[in-house]
Parts: C-alpha cells; sequence; structure tokens
C-alpha cells in the first residue's frame, strides 16, 4: 500500500472508523449489567486501546516525510 493511500486510510479510520466504534463500545458497556468499579476502569482502558491494535499497520511513519516522494537535494 502507498504512503498516500495509508495517509487517507489513517485519516478515515480516525474521522469515521473511532466514533463508530466508540459507540460500539459504549453501546455494549451499556447493555451489559452494570460492572464494579474496580473493573469499570480498566474494560474501558482495554476498550480505549483495542481498537488501535489491528490499525497499527496504518499509523506507523504516517508523521514522517513520504518515503515514496522522489528525493530533491537542498544544496
Amino acid at each position: 500500500m502507498t504512503y498516500k493511500n495509508r495517509k487517507r486510510l489513517a485519516l478515515f479510520i480516525l474521522v469515521v472508523g473511532m466514533p463508530a466504534y466508540v459507540v460500539f463500545a459504549v453501546t455494549v458497556m451499556s447493555n451489559i449489567d452494570r460492572l464494579p468499579k474496580w473493573l469499570e476502569l480498566p474494560t474501558y482502558i482495554f476498550l480505549g486501546i483495542a481498537w488501535a491494535i489491528p490499525f497499527r499497520w496504518v499509523f506507523l511513519g504516517i508523521g514522517k516525510d513520504d518515503p515514496d516522494a522522489p528525493q530533491q537535494d537542498q544544496d
């Protein structure tokens, strides 16, 4: 996958996918019986991290310069 496509996919994941996942996670958490307070916080932390694990490869290197771009001399 090219750098440009990965950048577009990362933006799509952050703008569309992440809010959809938040709605999903809150819906799931509200449909189960109330968890004990000591377990509720670690569950939300886990759910907050779990969405990014499958998409880790998309976000790696996005903030760096495009490696596919032609190199220019800066003399």
